[in-house]
């Protein structure tokens, strides 16, 4: 059951705030509190010391840190700094989270350029109704961010902590 909780609420929690940001270019709190809420009754349930509990909080505070300046000052949305810290969480210091920053951040500027291309296409009038395209399609609308994010955590979540537990529990 613990396996299972693993495998099923980070990538939910990625996907879900991925779909919200395309449909609603928002990123709801609950997302990542259930995020943080989930690591904190897992990971000691899954072994892992209080100590490295808590740095794994702290390369949270750690993100906190740098995307709430990037909020302040217009570069980032709220709810990507929220994301990006919650989901810090799970992967601590270390090169899992070096990845999930690098990954999003390549999928971020890929979806940037994207959407410029898309938004000047002809495809644009026509996605402009469709409910999960149509802030894709608007040119006056942000960069849903939530769905890079969502996309470099799904990549990158086979290497937190807690994930590699879970494999290492189905295959022992």
């Amino acid at each position: 059951m613990l396996e299972a909780s693993v495998f099923v609420i980070f990538p939910f929690c990625m996907a879900f705030a991925a779909v919200s940001d395309m449909v609603s270019m928002t990123i709801a709190n609950r997302v990542s509190l259930i995020l943080v809420a989930a690591f904190l009754v897992l990971a000691p349930l899954t072994g892992m010391s209080w100590p490295a509990v808590g740095l794994h909080l702290a390369a949270g505070v750690a993100v906190l840190m740098v995307t709430f300046t990037l909020f302040a000052i217009g570069g980032m949305g709220g709810g990507d700094a929220k994301l990006m810290a919650a989901t810090a969480v799970w992967f601590g210091f270390g090169i899992g989270l070096a990845d999930y920053l690098v990954t999003s951040a390549l999928a971020g500027g890929a979806l940037t350029l994207a959407l410029l291309m898309f938004r000047k296409s002809p495809l644009a009038m026509l996605a402009g109704n469709n409910t999960l395209l149509r802030h894709f399609a608007d040119e006056k609308a942000g960069i849903p961010y939530g769905v890079a994010l969502g996309l470099g955590g799904l990549l990158a979540y086979g290497e937190t902590p807690l994930m590699q537990w879970a494999l290492a529990r189905l295959a022992g």
